[in-house]
């Protein structure tokens, strides 16, 4: 996982969350609202489980 937010930062609907590598793919995530990052979850490049969260806002 590649994390492009930070703890308190706010995101703009359409902004670049993280890139997930799964399958030698890239999943760009993008916030679908105006959020604030509360808390992050996932280390830079750890590897992650089915349904494992990531970000946490607020």
């Amino acid at each position: 996982v590649h994390l492009a937010a930070q703890i308190g930062q706010t995101v703009q609907a359409g902004e670049r969350l993280a890139i997930i590598e799964a399958m030698k793919m890239e999943n760009i995530l993008t916030a679908v609202q105006d959020v604030t990052v509360a808390e992050v979850l996932a280390k830079p490049g750890e590897s992650l489980s089915v349904d494992q969260p990531i970000l946490r806002f607020v």
